[in-house]
């Protein structure tokens, strides 16, 4: 009996090393077919894409290139010279030298900016003051600060008054006075806490008897937001509709603290600073600490139609 189970043990271990040794050479034709076909798919792929480049119509993309610069020559307050800046693509794709160094043309370049800049300042400004005054007259306005400073209420509210130094819980909605959004609650997916000593004059003193459940419409003169300072442009009058949904805003997940600069999330809601607007607050502002901002809006011009 036993002489027969090594028997049978022997002829199923035969067995089976006989069915590995066939297998193999199947699983590496396998393989190889597989290879094959790769690089088969590889090199379809590749042709594709040479004749989809050959296809193009180099004439049309250099045109494109061409409209691409030009759409980005509107900066504020600068009138280049088409003429000469196509004169100047030509020469120096043929390696021509260039009519001012590099240090010369940044320091033109610079001053240049800054010229565009204090024109468009006292543009800003002018659109602002008119915009207060006619504002003032408008049916439901009230004037916190006559002349810096008017508010709204779209509708009453029932709850809790905002503590003077407290951080209610707010939605919002940031505007310039040609209606131009430059940040909102909304795009961070829901309501945001605002630590109010953190903020600009305006938005502090204006949410200020606010109760929880009211929505009210602010209008900032430049000299209550921002001024000439910050990433909007200079001396912007703002509007703010604020609706504060907690008087005292619930604790807020810890992890949010831990987020970097780079977050989404802090792009979008860095609190009122006077150095670096954004919007009402930052993924900071459950902690307060110095220095907040306010949303990186488009650089507008403000219109002066208090309509809008």
């Amino acid at each position: 009996m036993l002489t027969l189970t090594k028997t049978r043990l022997f002829v199923l271990t035969s067995l089976s090393a006989l069915m590995a040794c066939s297998g193999a050479p199947s699983d590496d034709l396998s393989a190889q077919e597989q290879t094959k076909e790769q690089k088969k798919q590889e090199n379809t792929e590749t042709k594709t894409k040479v004749d989809a480049a050959d296809a193009i119509d180099i004439k049309k993309v250099s045109e494109a290139l061409g409209h691409f610069i030009g759409r980005n020559l509107k900066a504020p307050g600068i009138d280049f010279d088409t003429e000469s800046l196509i004169k100047g693509i030509r020469e120096g794709s043929e390696g021509k030298p260039a009519p001012m160094s590099d240090q010369e043309y940044e320091k033109a370049m610079a001053l240049l900016q800054q010229k565009a800049m204090n024109t468009l300042a006292e543009t800003n400004l002018s659109a602002a003051e008119k915009y207060m005054k006619d504002n003032a007259h408008a049916s439901g306005v009230v004037e916190i600060v006559p002349g810096k400073l008017q508010y709204m209420v779209l509708e009453q509210g029932t709850g809790p008054v905002v503590p003077e130094h407290g951080t209610p819980q707010i939605n919002y909605t940031g505007k310039y006075i040609d209606g131009t959004v430059f940040g909102s609650s909304e795009n961070a997916g829901g309501p945001i806490a605002v630590p109010i000593d953190q903020t600009i004059q305006g938005f502090s003193k204006g949410i200020a008897g606010m109760k929880e459940g009211e929505k009210r419409r602010l209008f900032i003169h430049p000299d209550f937001g921002y001024g000439k300072t910050g990433q909007l442009p200079p001396n912007s009058l703002l509007i703010f509709d604020i609706e504060v949904v907690k008087a005292t805003a619930p604790d807020i997940d810890p992890s949010l603290e831990s987020m970097d600069d780079d977050s989404d999330f802090d792009e979008e809601f860095e609190a009122f600073e006077e150095d670096e607007p954004a919007s009402p607050v930052d993924n900071k502002a459950t902690t307060p600490k110095a220095g907040d901002k306010v949303v990186s809006p488009k650089d507008n011009e403000a219109s002066d139609n208090p309509s809008k």
